[in-house]
């Protein structure tokens, strides 16, 4: 019975985890591409250049939410 309730609270931190890095994507995708629409100065289009660097910071948002969510589990872990 214990082993059952472990597995499904990893399931539940692995979805919660999923999720959480697939919104820090898209967030971080949206926002690049917002900036290279909109900042003052720059020619006002998105060309190949701005969508790969836009791929490249959804990237890292997702790696550093996912670095972060991993380093709080771990306090967590250790505070128990």
């Amino acid at each position: 019975m214990i082993e059952q309730q472990g597995h499904g609270a990893d399931q539940a931190h692995e979805t919660r985890r999923r999720r959480s890095g697939i919104v820090a994507f898209l967030v971080g995708l949206v926002a690049t591409l917002a900036f290279f629409a909109l900042f003052p100065g720059l020619p006002h289009v998105i060309d190949w250049g701005a969508i790969l660097v836009s791929l490249a910071v959804g990237g890292l948002a997702r790696e550093a939410c996912r670095s972060w969510m991993a380093r709080a589990a771990k306090k967590k872990d250790e505070r128990m």
